[in-house]
């Protein structure tokens, strides 16, 4: 993970934030390659789930929101860790988090503590907060930045949203929250969706954008982040069908993973949760699981939300929220299949996934194993020498108008290959002067650094079946 972090911040993908400023903890600016890098996750993302789907619509609501949405989604009184304090170093942590590690270093062991404790599961986030405080002590949960066993406070809850003000005045009235997810917005807009769109159901809306969550202990570089940027879809089906298309959604995104974004499956898994984890108004939930370098986390939520959404908004605004069907002349309430997943998240996953080490010659070489698709710069041009620059400009030139490149002409070849292995960039264009006046350049494949003579009248041509 450390070796990670360190091509990520040498290699211009990610950055600490303000860091002229001293740096502010766990936030993080995304550099040229980095940007480029989530651009396209994200397109890929639209293309699949939006482009190729006639019943996908693509929406982008605000940010802030007013406060009455989250009372009705239950934000303002449930959206909630549970915080608990070390009393000697004033340190705060996740319960629950604690005691997930805690469960992962006793193995086998960790069933004891259903019976000791009389608890249903090992999901410490399903247990009460003094079930979670009692377990906390009895096992003596060490501090993990010292690794020494203090007195721990009785866990409470801790709301995860961030307030602000807007209008002149500094009071209550004037309250609002940066939005800690972007569902809701596609949950107020479904009456407009429903009225201008014309779509008949089942229908769905995504929706990529800012959240902002007031997180207790964000880490693990850019997996948990106070803001992050999310990409969801609401579903809106009938009532009885829910079940049949939460399974295909499951699918249809462990395709995405596998198929598109070319991740290795052994380390994908699906957790499906067992019935005391949960939410009340859920009929199913599935989290996509990655074997990230930390271990295995979730980073794909798909849920069965019901009706619940869509009542509550409806109870709290006094809109209509039904849908009438006009095949069999009736009126009801949608429910709603979620695909939730952090887009951050995601770009760590392709980060983590794609990092590769390879010893040749007794020589370690570091690169990128970027699915073509994916890579923020798709062809890096070199001339051999400096001063045929103008012969390169004009390649570069040629391949810039069908896809993003870069020129390089500083340093041996062989470290700007280096440089654009790390990087990812599946194709580098060499360019010299005898294979020019033949009108030939040389493309160097990233994976296999084999090379291959291409005609330039071909090469873009030839680069676009390979990125496909």
């Amino acid at each position: 993970m450390k070796d990670l972090v360190n091509l990520s911040q040498a290699r211009w993908f990610v950055y600490a934030w303000s860091e002229i400023y001293g740096w502010l903890a766990n936030s993080w600016d995304y550099g040229p390659y980095g940007s480029l890098l989530k651009e396209n996750i994200k397109n890929l993302w639209i293309k699949e789930f939006v482009q190729k789907k006639d019943e996908m619509m693509l929406l982008d609501s605000s940010i802030l929101l007013n406060p009455k949405v989250w009372v009705a989604s239950g934000h303002v009184w449930g959206f909630s860790d549970p915080l608990i304090d070390d009393k000697n170093t004033k340190e705060r942590f996740r319960a629950d988090k604690l005691l997930e590690a805690l469960i992962e270093s006793l193995w086998e062991k960790a069933s004891d503590l259903q019976t000791k404790y009389s608890v249903n599961n090992l999901i410490p986030e399903s247990w009460p907060l003094e079930k979670q405080t009692e377990v906390m002590r009895g096992e003596k949960v060490v501090n993990p930045n010292n690794w020494e066993v203090w007195d721990w406070t009785d866990a409470k809850k801790f709301n995860l949203m961030f307030k602000t003000s807007i209008w002149i005045t500094d009071d209550s009235s004037s309250t609002v929250y940066m939005r800690p997810e972007t569902a809701q917005g596609i949950f107020v807009d479904f009456p407009n969706v429903l009225r201008t769109s014309r779509k008949k159901i089942p229908f769905g809306v995504a929706q990529v954008g800012k959240a902002f969550r007031n997180e207790i202990t964000p880490g693990n570089f850019i997996f948990r982040t106070r803001e992050f940027e999310q990409m969801e879809i609401e579903y809106f089906c009938e009532p009885g069908t829910d079940l049949e298309l939460h399974a295909r959604w499951k699918t249809d995104c462990m395709n995405f993973l596998q198929s598109t974004l070319s991740l290795n499956s052994e380390n994908l898994r699906f957790r499906d949760h067992d019935a005391d984890e949960l939410s009340f108004y859920s009929n199913a939930t599935c989290d996509i699981e990655y074997k990230f370098p930390f271990g295995w986390w979730e980073l794909w939520g798909i849920a069965d939300r019901t009706d619940y959404d869509l009542k509550a908004h409806m109870a709290e605004s006094k809109a209509d929220m039904s849908y009438f069907d006009p095949v069999n002349n009736r009126k009801y309430i949608p429910y709603v299949i979620e695909p939730s997943v952090g887009l951050n998240r995601l770009f760590l996953t392709v980060l983590a996934d794609s990092y590769t080490v390879e010893w040749a010659w007794e020589e370690a070489r570091t690169y990128l194993k970027l699915d073509p698709k994916v890579a923020p710069i798709k062809v890096w041009v070199l001339p051999v020498v400096k001063k045929i620059w103008d012969l390169a400009k004009k390649v570069y030139s040629q391949l810039a108008e069908d896809f993003v490149c870069e020129y390089d002409e500083v340093g041996t070849i062989g470290k700007r290959y280096a440089r654009m292995d790390e990087i990812g960039t599946p194709f580098c264009v060499t360019i010299d002067s005898a294979n020019y006046e033949a009108w030939k350049v040389t493309v160097r494949f990233r994976d296999s650094m084999e090379q291959e003579l291409v005609e330039i009248s071909e090469l873009n041509e030839f680069i676009r079946k390979r990125l496909k």
